[in-house]
């Protein structure tokens, strides 16, 4: 290679690893030595996509290719009735969240990729039903997302709640940045928000506005994958996956936009540009963005005392990087990053138990507990 190439070539490489410190501080920390080991307490699932909690010892954890598992002290049984997954690119059985009152109603909530509706391919829907030991009964159809597409990416999608009766979920922009996230006619790149029985909330912000979807709470969105009310504040956050260096962390408030493609902090996987907008007027900036990307899932806050080092840090996923991140937060900002488990491999999902413990879906694992060691 001619040597002023190279020294050119070596410039750009620094001034853009410069720019990159700059423009997003902090930057990752290899763990602290705290002391503590991992116990796995459901294995052989290839990607367990979602879970949630019955009690501190059965859960129920979605695999990806459309299996819901009931896992009673480790030991796996298939529920049936599951609707058949639509299989493609990053689709199939998504996330499963209990009904607030379970205890009382039995009531379930799961989001999948599947066929139904106008159009070949599939798209996002998200169903309710009873769950009676290892099956479900009054399975019913809360929304799907149209129209259907063979694109492989970018299904979302994770469910939480408010503690106002609302559940929220997310819909990734289905691989058509360019017509779906910035048009509220259009499903695709946008979280919902629905009552618990389903129905449109009166003050959903687009409820009046001719043909747009009134299960929209906020729009602009590529792909998220991480949905978590934060347990002392009630506020919403969202992490989603961007493009090249553009994964962020947002607040998603009502009836905002969150710029998704006008702008971004990140660019085309190819090196090429999307857009030279890292702002403009009415979008929302994120809290944080990623630099380089980690292929976020998953989201928790701990808040027990089990980890007392760690109490009121944002857990999250890392697909790409296979480690859990710990982020510090503080007035709303990211202070501090750290890795935990550094290579433990793709994390798909991180949940706080009902006994205070972390649990996380690995890849190729299954689900794993954090155990500190006295």
């Amino acid at each position: 290679m001619n040597k002023y190439l190279y020294l050119n070539l070596f410039l750009i490489v620094f001034s853009n690893t410069i720019s990159c410190q700059v423009e997003n501080p902090p930057k990752i920390k290899p763990e602290n030595k705290i002391s503590y080991k991992i116990e796995v307490v459901v294995d052989e699932i290839p990607i367990p996509w979602g879970m949630d909690f019955i009690n501190s010892e059965e859960m129920l954890v979605t695999e990806k290719s459309g299996i819901l598992y009931r896992v009673t002290n480790g030991k796996k049984i298939i529920i049936d009735g599951i609707p058949k997954a639509y299989v493609r690119g990053q689709g199939g059985l998504l996330d499963v969240a209990l009904h607030p009152d379970y205890k009382n109603n039995n009531l379930i909530y799961f989001t999948i990729s599947i066929q139904d509706g106008e159009g070949s391919g599939g798209n996002t829907a998200l169903y309710i039903a009873k769950l009676l030991d290892t099956k479900i009964i009054d399975l019913r159809l809360l929304y799907k997302a149209v129209p259907n597409t063979k694109k492989g990416q970018h299904w979302g999608s994770r469910i939480v709640f408010d503690n106002n009766g609302h559940l929220f979920f997310s819909v990734g922009d289905r691989g058509n940045r360019d017509v779906n996230p910035q048009n509220i006619k259009l499903d695709g790149g946008k979280i919902y928000r629905l009552n618990l029985d389903g129905s449109i909330p009166n003050d959903n912000p687009f409820t009046i506005s001719k043909n747009a979807k009134s299960a929209i709470y906020s729009y602009g969105h590529r792909n998220p994958q991480g949905l978590v009310v934060h347990p002392e504040t009630g506020v919403l956050w969202e992490h989603e996956h961007g493009p090249r260096g553009g994964d962020e962390i947002n607040l998603p408030e009502i009836g905002k936009n969150y710029g998704w493609p006008i702008i971004t902090y990140g660019i085309n996987y190819i090196g090429t540009t999307i857009t030279d907008k890292t702002e403009a007027q009415g979008m929302e900036q994120p809290i944080y963005f990623w630099k380089p990307s980690i292929a976020p899932s998953g989201m928790s806050f701990s808040t027990s005392d089990i980890y007392p080092e760690w109490k009121g840090n944002l857990f999250v996923g890392s697909l790409v990087f296979e480690y859990l991140e710990r982020l510090v937060i503080e007035d709303n900002k990211v202070v501090y990053r750290e890795k935990i488990l550094d290579g433990i491999g793709r994390v798909r999902n991180v949940k706080q138990g009902p006994d205070g413990y972390l649990y996380l879906g690995v890849e190729g694992k299954g689900i794993i507990k954090i155990l500190p060691i006295q």
